[in-house]
């Protein structure tokens, strides 16, 4: 797949806005995110990764700067566009009862099948072929209460996919998994972005994964600064335990 342009931020700062403050969690982010990549986003819990996510997906407006998506500024997307360009796995976990997994990856058809939701025989055709995509064809049928963690999170990715988004944002997708999941789920990931030319953007706290799996990494840290780079140009300090670039 052709590598392009999918994101690019200029000047942004984010955070949020009270009644009588403004909290800067991070500023002066200026990069370009591309299709056919896995950018895995890292830092210490709090340095605000989730803000990242959440302005980056349009749930929160950003303090200052731009955010392009597609050539097109975010701000600009009414959010029935945005649904059909940005996909969304967040790390909360789901109650969803009574619900095959078939129904709950056919959810991700939304955008596109009208106000009763119905699906139309493309709409099944892409739902089958987002299951496939993720190898989880035996749990077709099975209810969702009834899954593993490491089945529930492939089947909100199988989700995301059927939604038919260029780009995919993935909150801690490997929180709660055991070890073998987390490499499962990571690998599964860099494998779409290559072979579907998705663009894959997520925040992990695995960082030994990350850093085999990634293509590029965003490095936020506590003070408000955001770096990127190749992961093998990332290393530790032995004696802080934090990360920096070469």
């Amino acid at each position: 797949m052709k590598r392009e342009e999918t994101i690019r931020l200029a000047g942004l700062s984010i955070g949020y806005t009270g009644k009588h403050s403004v909290k800067q969690v991070a500023g002066g982010i200026t990069d370009t995110i591309f299709s056919s990549e896995l950018t895995c986003l890292i830092g210490e819990n709090g340095a605000g990764k989730s803000t990242l996510l959440r302005t980056l997906s349009g749930f929160l407006p950003p303090l200052s700067g731009e955010i392009s998506i597609m050539g097109k500024p975010l701000k600009s997307y009414r959010e029935t566009e945005l649904a059909k360009v940005i996909g969304v796995v967040l790390t909360e976990k789901n109650n969803l009862q009574n619900m095959t997994v078939e129904e709950l990856v056919g959810m991700g058809r939304s955008p596109y099948t009208g106000f009763w939701g119905r699906l139309r025989d493309e709409d099944k055709a892409k739902v089958a072929q987002a299951i496939d995509l993720v190898g989880i064809a035996e749990l077709r049928d099975r209810m969702v209460q009834t899954l593993s963690d490491g089945e529930r999170q492939k089947v909100m990715i199988a989700k995301a996919l059927a939604q038919e988004t260029p780009i995919i944002f993935l909150d801690e997708p490997t929180a709660f998994l055991d070890y073998p999941s987390k490499v499962e789920i990571l690998n599964l990931l860099h494998k779409l972005s290559q072979e579907a030319g998705k663009t894959i953007f997520l925040s992990t706290h695995d960082l030994e994964l990350a850093l085999r799996v990634a293509d590029k990494v965003w490095l936020m840290t506590k003070g408000g600064e955001v770096k990127t780079g190749s992961p093998a140009k990332l290393i530790v300090n032995p004696d802080t335990g934090r990360f920096r670039f070469e």
